[in-house]
C-alpha cells in the first residue's frame, strides 16, 4: 500500500485503491500545465493531482468524489481549447488534475467494485 494508511471497511479488502499509471501520468501533466499556464483546477483538484501523481492509495470517499467530478465536468470537453497544445482550456487542465480519461475509467471501475462489495 502506498501513501498514508486509509481506513476503510473490510468489505473493500479485495479492492486496490492505488491509482493506475495512466491516471498518475495525466495528473502530473495537469500539474505541469497548470503551472505553465496559471489556470485550471481548484485547490482540491491540485491536491487530488498530487495524490494521483504519487499513486497514493485513495479512500472510497475520494473515489466517489472523482466519479462525481467526472460526471459533472464531461460537458467541459466541448469547450474551446480542450486539449489545445498551445492554449489548453482551464477545463482541460482541471480534467487532467483529476486523472484525465484514465482516471475516470479507473474511478468508475473501482466504484463499480465497491457497489458490488456493498451488495454482499
Amino acid at each position: 500500500m502506498r501513501g498514508a494508511a486509509v481506513a476503510r471497511s473490510s468489505r473493500y479488502d479485495a479492492i486496490d485503491f492505488t491509482p493506475t499509471k495512466g491516471a498518475a501520468q495525466a495528473a502530473s501533466r495537469g500539474l505541469t500545465l497548470r503551472q505553465a499556464h496559471g489556470r485550471g483546477g481548484t485547490t482540491v483538484g491540485v491536491a487530488r493531482a498530487r495524490d494521483l501523481a504519487a499513486r497514493n492509495t485513495l479512500s472510497p470517499t475520494t473515489i466517489r468524489r472523482m466519479t462525481s467530478y467526472f460526471a459533472r465536468h464531461q460537458v467541459d470537453k466541448r469547450g474551446k481549447g480542450w486539449a489545445d497544445r498551445k492554449h489548453p482550456s482551464a477545463g482541460y487542465i482541471a480534467w487532467l488534475l483529476w486523472g484525465g480519461d484514465a482516471g475516470r475509467r479507473w474511478a468508475e471501475r473501482i466504484e463499480q467494485r465497491m457497489r458490488k462489495a456493498e451488495e454482499r
